[in-house]
């Protein structure tokens, strides 16, 4: 995590524990599940191990004692698991497992406190606005430096929780003696995808260019978010917001000044938190982003947002490294998390050097292929320069082009954060010999479902 301090505790700890069946029953909304039960003494500190040759879990498992470090040769435990009539033992905890990814348990784990780094850190943010955007460039890539060897999370696009979730429900159909189950499809009117354009407006010329760059997605028929900072780094006119709202685009907070220190420090992050929460208000905004994506899911109760978009799916690019692993939304505490789950634009063009929307092709199919959230953070400030408009230009033609396909529904983040709620509400329910979805909202949810064969599980959707 960003703090190099231990966790405090938090009211958000003190959740009631869910169970491998309900995680599986809250991601695909599916009719009932079989029963998941721990076996063997669990190793006492958690590590990396195999869940099958494509999956990396993290966490305590029994057999074997998992690795510290993902290199080297780790313990796989998938032939001890046990299938039985309506139960699956599990050599490990598998909600552990889920929730050190999607919270970026293991980063914080794998992190050592090393004070430089957080003087150096300390020091970059003081003169960062004394430096030129080529030595910021300099310095960001001599930080960054090594990100192409980190083994895990999976780059460009790590999804072991969705192939974890996808195992875990698999194993319960196989013990139930189920080949086809009934799920809500994750996305309205049987979409393939989602995809979501959010804008982090970082500078004055960035916020002078907001007005230009909606014109620009309105060509292409695309809505996106503006992410505001409050504070300190440049004038925020209300008229200005009030043309982001009339326009049909969707205004949120971008933390409070941008400084990189909303997560230091516990007890600043509070006081500052209370002053978000009155920008949130003033804004009318249900969505959060963190300057420079931050983060601290365990203080999250203190912002009072329905939806943050904070958490990169990997992170390698980012000063905080780590990331949640899933291409798909999820819940921490009352908040849900929009993850983000393409490279940022200033990383594709500053840190990798590629003015091509080559590698966001490349995400954007891994994340097709397997139905999730395509979600892109560009900067008004990024693409003012001609060059790097012509590719955000062609990246809103790609995604376009999608949508008139029927692959992919773009939406604001807002409509998707009232989607997986009304979702979330929804059951499947067996009337005579055939099955719908009930709840508010399920005239616009799609039955589908998880087919099992030798082992593999497939996706139908019902039209």
């Amino acid at each position: 995590m960003h703090t190099s301090e231990t966790r405090p505790f938090t009211p958000y700890q003190m959740r009631p524990e869910p169970t491998t069946a309900q995680l599986l029953q809250d991601r695909f909304r599916c009719p009932d599940s079989a029963q998941f039960t721990v076996t063997g003494d669990l190793s006492a500190d958690a590590g990396y191990f195999h869940v099958g040759d494509d999956v990396i879990a993290y966490g305590r498992c029994s057999g074997d004692l998992p690795q510290r470090q993902v290199t080297g040769s780790l313990h796989d435990v998938r032939p001890s698991i046990q299938v039985s009539h309506s139960s699956v033992t599990l050599p490990f905890d598998a909600v552990q497992v889920l929730e050190n990814l999607c919270y970026e348990r293991y980063a914080a784990a794998a992190a050592e406190p090393i004070p430089d780094q957080s003087l150096i850190r300390n020091l970059y943010y003081f003169i960062r606005p004394l430096l030129s955007v080529p030595m910021r460039r300099h310095l960001q890539r001599l930080y960054l430096r090594g990100w192409d060897k980190i083994p895990f999370p999976a780059w460009p696009v790590d999804q072991t929780v969705d192939k974890l979730m996808s195992r875990l429900l698999a194993l319960s159909m196989k013990s139930m003696g189920v080949q086809r189950l009934p799920f809500v499809w994750f996305w309205p009117e049987g979409a393939p995808s989602c995809t979501i354009m959010t804008h982090d407006v970082e500078t004055v010329s960035g916020m002078k260019f907001c007005p230009e760059l909606m014109d620009l997605n309105d060509s292409f028929g695309i809505k996106s978010s503006f992410q505001v900072v409050p504070e300190e780094r440049y004038p925020v006119h209300n008229d200005a917001l009030e043309c982001i709202r009339q326009r049909g685009f969707e205004l949120n907070v971008q933390d409070l000044n941008h400084d990189g220190h909303l997560f230091r420090e516990q007890n600043e992050f509070l006081r500052r938190a209370v002053r978000i929460n009155q920008y949130a208000r003033q804004y009318r905004a249900q969505g959060f982003r963190s300057a420079v994506l931050y983060r601290n899911v365990d203080w999250y109760d203190a912002l009072e947002f329905s939806y943050d978009m904070s958490v990169p799916n990997v992170a390698h690019l980012d000063p905080q490294r780590g990331g949640c692993c899933t291409v798909f939304p999820y819940f921490v505490a009352k908040i849900l998390e929009l993850p983000v789950t393409t490279t940022q634009d200033y990383s594709l063009f500053h840190i990798i050097n590629d003015y091509s929307i080559d590698l966001w092709k490349q995400q954007i199919a891994l994340i097709r292929k397997n139905h999730g959230l395509i979600s892109f953070i560009i900067h008004p400030d990024y693409i003012i320069e001609t060059r790097a408009r012509r590719v955000y230009t062609d990246l809103l033609g790609y995604i376009s082009s999608l949508r008139t396909q029927g692959e992919t529904w773009i939406a604001l983040p807002g409509d998707v954060n009232a989607w997986w709620r009304l979702r979330g509400q929804m059951e499947v329910v067996k009337t005579g010999n055939s099955w719908r979805i009930a709840g508010e909202g399920s005239e616009r949810a799609r039955l589908a479902y998880a087919v099992l064969a030798n082992d593999t599980l497939t996706f139908e959707v019902s039209q």
